[in-house]
């Protein structure tokens, strides 16, 4: 009786299985049996193994003969995988689960074709996939499965150990990346893993996972009428790194967003949001997200917020030691305000937060209102603005005044009604840090004025001003000397004394240790005082032409001049500063 029901058993697993491709003609070849191919077709499903390689390693048929008939029935020559070299063979190109689950391998690139190693050229399900992932046209290349297996296995342990020392160590699994979400972890326990193995999801987290080990400040996700594109903002550029089918805009859309905790039925308004990605159990890093409708669909920004930014130290942000004891200074006075200007993504927020990790003590009661909230730091009590529910700069800072602060910190200025209630802050024993969107530190006293603030409440709150730029730093491995005639460093804003000193001026070049001959960014500040005079200059309601004139004679140095510093310090290039700075 058993005998007859393991009979029955194996005609139904027959029924359910139709031999077509490559099992078909070993079958008709003669070469398996057909209840051979299909017990070893079952029996690879099972294992989660290709069809080649289960008959490989139960020695059903030798990878040779496999090869050979692939090669007759499918007019593709077999691919002598000895005679490539593994250096060249692009690893990156294909995400490392599609190359365990297809059992592929990318071997080289030719223009917009990629070419992929297979034991079993039938496999259109991995060719349809990886050619969804990469954005290139993929075309099948037939390798003997015992050389596939083995090159394979080589490339994912190097592939193992780089993912290993990436970010110095502290990302432990790339494969199961936890993005904090509740919702997500919910789904987890539910059962609903399959979702995690989708095209669109790999993708996205390639994407997020690049951007990071890159030092990418922005990620952007931009569909456009006849194509789809993503970019990354690194040291201040944007740098295009993939295009992505364009009818995969609204499913990528749809994934950030549910990452971001957003409204996915809502694609006629914007929207804020924020993802967290754990990389490690001490270390995370928080995206802030924000989508925009255009004509062909929704643009997707996503801020990368490393929170290690704000504890670099002070030395590290490139101040000059007049410009770092200005500031020191100030940050000591018991109160005062200190303002910090420039245009979005010039690092604002990381010179206040280093500010700030410097007067965050046990005994030191500090609170900030920001909108959002960029950095979450231990030991500071932070608001995140909410204009929707009435939570705005104006109230967060009333609430904060009847809580006892020592130091106050105001993500920006925006109104007088913010501005006034700061400079009260700032005149009555509490120090007050805040951010305006002007060009330079004397302009930002001009902005205080036409808000409507009283030049005499200026002139005794506010105590200094720190205007800044981000600048690429020129890469220590490649940077050259160039030379440039003494006039046209003098028509540059080199002084007489600059260049009779003779400087070496460094231009880029670009090597495999960096981007286009730059590597990091280093901040360039006006770090101006406000003086006595410059106190009565605010209060005579003097322009800020005025002011600047007086800074100059103070001896500040304007964003100019200390960008031309860091140039005759090799720190950067005169290129690079005409980029970040104008006259």
């Amino acid at each position: 009786m058993m005998g007859t029901n393991m009979a029955a058993s194996k005609k139904n697993m027959a029924a359910k299985i139709r031999l077509n491709g490559l099992p078909r003609k070993l079958v008709d070849d003669g070469l398996l049996k057909e209840e051979e191919a299909i017990n070893a077709l079952e029996a690879s499903r099972q294992e989660k193994v290709s069809f080649t390689s289960y008959l490989v390693s139960h020695k059903m048929l030798s990878a040779n003969q496999i090869a050979m008939e692939a090669s007759n029935e499918f007019g593709l020559p077999v691919f002598d995988l000895d005679a490539i070299d593994p250096e060249t063979i692009p690893r990156d190109i294909v995400d490392e689960k599609l190359i365990k689950k297809h059992h592929a391998l990318p071997l080289y690139k030719r223009g917009n074709r990629l070419f992929v190693g297979f034991s079993d050229p039938t496999n259109l399900a991995a060719i349809d996939d990886i050619k969804f992932q990469t954005g290139i046209n993929t075309e099948a290349v037939l390798i003997e499965e015992d050389k596939l297996s083995t090159m394979i296995e080589k490339l994912l342990e190097e592939q193992e150990n780089s993912m290993d020392s990436m970010m110095d160590g502290d990302l432990e699994d790339l494969e199961d990346l936890d993005f904090a979400d509740p919702e997500a972890e919910q789904n987890k326990d539910d059962g609903n893993s399959d979702v995690d193995d989708t095209p669109v999801v790999r993708f996205i987290n390639k994407i997020l996972l690049d951007a990071i080990k890159k030092g990418a400040s922005d990620i952007h996700f931009e569909p456009y009428e006849k194509s789809y594109r993503v970019r990354l903002r690194i040291d201040g550029v944007l740098d295009e790194v993939a295009r992505p089918p364009l009818k995969m805009s609204n499913k990528m859309s749809a994934r950030i967003k549910v990452m971001s905790r957003m409204d996915t039925a809502e694609r006629r308004v914007p929207q804020d949001g924020r993802i967290k990605l754990k990389i490690s159990k001490n270390k995370a890093i928080d995206f802030r997200v924000n989508t925009c409708p255009t004509l062909f669909g929704e643009k997707i920004v996503l801020r990368i917020l490393d929170p290690s930014s704000a504890s670099l130290g002070i030395d590290a942000l490139g101040y000059e030691p007049e410009q770092k004891e200005l500031y020191m200074s100030a940050l000591a006075n018991p109160y005062g305000m200190i303002l910090v200007t420039g245009p979005t993504g010039s690092g604002k927020t990381v010179s206040l937060y280093t500010g700030l990790n410097i007067l965050n003590t046990v005994d030191t009661n500090i609170s900030t209102a920001e909108d959002p909230v960029e950095i979450n730091l231990e030991g500071i009590n932070q608001v995140n603005v909410n204009e929707k529910v009435g939570l705005t700069f104006e109230t967060a800072l009333r609430a904060f005044l009847r809580q006892d602060p020592d130091i106050i910190m105001v993500g920006e200025i925006r109104d007088l009604q913010t501005a006034e209630i700061a400079v009260k802050a700032a005149q009555t024993g509490h120090m007050v840090m805040s951010t305006l969107h002007t060009n330079d530190a004397p302009l930002t006293l001009a902005r205080l004025v036409n808000m409507g603030v009283p030049p005499f409440n200026i002139a005794s709150a506010v105590s200094l001003i720190i205007a800044q730029r981000l600048a690429r730093r020129l890469c220590a491995s490649c940077k050259t000397v160039v030379d440039i005639p003494r006039a046209a460093l003098i028509e540059e804003g080199f002084t007489e004394e600059q260049v009779d000193a003779k400087p070496e001026i460094y231009k880029a070049v670009g090597c495999d240790h960096c981007s286009d001959g730059f590597k990091g960014r280093v901040g360039i500040y006006q770090v101006m005082p406000i003086s006595d005079e410059i106190g009565r200059i605010i209060m005579d309601n003097g322009t800020s032409i005025d002011v600047a004139d007086q800074a100059k004679k103070d001896g500040v140095d304007d964003l100019r001049q200390s960008a031309i510093k860091k140039v005759i310090a090799g720190v950067t290039s005169l290129e690079e500063i005409n980029r970040v700075t104008k006259d």
